[in-house]
């Protein structure tokens, strides 16, 4: 009996024991009756290894854009929180030790900053803003305050609008003054 012809690696596989000749001719008379069908019927026999390979290689594909996007949505973040932390140091007003303070809340908690009673009015008045940055809180004036917020409007802690002054004229109280030391 004629051996069959094999290829390199069917015989290397033989050679190694790792297959049979029995399973070499069984995979070469399927393959040929695969070739048959073709030629004769011009079908194409899925081959289920061949279709879970492709739908492996698929969802690989997907995950892969998947973890891609993740990625860059990560780079994007960090890129504007530099360019926020950027904008807040080359623009931060000088707070002082011994200053007024000025209590805002963030995150539900109070905190407290120390400034000169002009920036204290001014925090009031909403000419300056106070942001959060990595390493603590920043006041800058409201033009960066704004920009910032375009940016990130979580960064933002504190900007009030700016204060309208205007006292209707039948307004029975427009002649006394608010008292303006009251500090909470």
């Amino acid at each position: 009996m004629k051996k069959p012809q094999l290829n390199p690696l069917q015989a290397q596989l033989l050679k190694s024991g790792l297959a049979s000749e029995a399973k070499a001719r069984e995979v070469k008379a399927e393959k040929r009756k695969q070739d048959k069908l073709k030629r004769n019927n011009g079908v194409d026999i899925i081959d289920d290894i061949k279709l879970g390979a492709e739908q492996a290689r698929q969802h690989q594909i997907e995950r892969d854009r998947e973890l891609n996007r993740q990625r860059k949505d990560a780079d994007d973040r960090k890129a504007l929180m530099a360019q926020i932390q950027q904008l807040a140091e080359l623009n931060r007003i000088a707070q002082q030790v011994d200053g007024q303070s000025y209590q805002f809340n963030d995150d539900n908690k109070v905190k407290t900053v120390h400034v000169s009673p002009n920036v204290r009015t001014a925090l009031i008045d909403g000419r300056v803003g106070i942001v959060r940055l990595a390493s603590g809180h920043a006041i800058v004036p409201a033009e960066i305050a704004r920009r910032i917020q375009a940016r990130d409007a979580g960064s933002v802690v504190v900007l009030n609008q700016p204060a309208q002054q205007t006292a209707a004229e039948d307004d029975p109280y427009a002649a006394f003054q608010i008292p303006d030391d009251l500090l909470w």
